[in-house]
């Protein structure tokens, strides 16, 4: 539990965690079999449903897959990681692999948030790198930190970024990743194998048509999550969203709560905000929206932050991450 806490605090979630729901993490349990059940229910029935529904359907399905994995990289349902990573371990979200993906994630819980040396979710630059950069570079950087920019664009930042981390470390012959891809190197060859064969789903159209939307959906979520001031407990945004967004994704709108009790299920934190709501808003500086149709009114088009940061303005500390597995979570 995080140590802002008071006494009476810890003794109410405390109290919360032995409750049989968080201890049987029945709602999890429920969940992984929704999400698979609904992901294949939708690809079975992909030629009756028609390809461009079944696309929209699979899309929001795989959506909710990628919410589900960064559940099980915090440790739900159960306590033991290679469980979890086996339950996460399909290639429904085609481009990275779950180990890589909670590898970053959890890093990016350690890191002070958005310096962009040491957290690899940050989409900050280097005041240093930033003028470094091309006209068109600096360009698409801007517009990426727009809504629209960042569901247009980002897929493919983070497609790209993915693979040069790749083939930069095996080209500097570090191959400890290689196992890694290469099962779900496997695994998706199997599963876009069987797509094409039972499901009438080519390959190009479950990549171009599911996976990259998928991301482009996720990039709403983690759009202005975290912003750059001084206090770290401020960077992390309360999102107000809708019960259809919140089930998508699976209440990680509520994102400081998040960041101070990770271990906290899904289905609590919720209850956990609205329990402590003055003190979440109070910690964060305010940092509060109304659902993700007010980003979508104040930052359609306009950029919601610079690209250099304000804060940290050369790389004195930290390693540099290109990967950017699936925005910030």
């Amino acid at each position: 539990m995080a140590n802002y806490l008071d006494d009476r605090q810890r003794s109410e979630l405390a109290q919360a965690a032995r409750h049989w729901l968080w201890r049987t993490e029945l709602p999890t349990w429920l969940l992984i079999v929704a999400v698979y059940g609904a992901w294949f229910g939708v690809a079975t029935h992909a030629s009756r449903l028609g390809l461009p529904l079944a696309c929209v359907l699979l899309t929001l399905c795989t959506t909710w897959y990628l919410s589900l994995q960064h559940e099980l990289m915090h440790g739900h349902p159960t306590r033991l990681p290679w469980l979890n990573a086996l339950l996460g371990a399909a290639p429904l979200g085609v481009w990275l692999p779950y180990g890589l993906y909670r590898r970053w994630h959890l890093q990016h819980h350690e890191a002070e948030l958005t310096h962009p040396g040491g957290d690899p979710e940050s989409y900050f630059l280097y005041a240093a790198d930033w003028h470094a950069s091309g006209p068109l570079a600096r360009r698409l950087y801007a517009v990426r930190n727009t809504l629209a920019g960042r569901v247009l664009l980002q897929p493919a930042f983070s497609i790209l970024a993915i693979g040069a981390d790749a083939w930069g470390k095996l080209r500097a012959g570090d191959w400890r990743d290689a196992p890694m891809w290469l099962a779900h190197l496997l695994a998706l060859g199997v599963l876009l194998a069987w797509l094409h064969a039972y499901c009438g789903m080519p390959a190009w159209l479950v990549l171009a048509g599911v996976a990259y939307p998928a991301l482009s959906l996720s990039a709403i979520r983690s759009f202005h999550e975290h912003r750059a001031t001084a206090t770290q407990a401020a960077r992390s945004v309360i999102n107000d969203a809708g019960l259809a967004w919140r089930l998508l994704f699976l209440n990680n709108n509520y994102h400081l709560v998040h960041h101070d009790l990770p271990s906290v299920p899904w289905f609590a934190l919720g209850r956990v905000y609205r329990r402590r709501a003055g003190d979440y808003l109070a910690r964060n500086g305010g940092f509060l929206v109304r659902g993700y149709g007010e980003w979508l009114v104040r930052y359609a088009l306009r950029a919601a932050a610079p690209v250099a940061h304000p804060l940290f303005h050369g790389p004195s500390d930290g390693q540099h991450y290109a990967a950017r597995p699936y925005g910030e979570a």
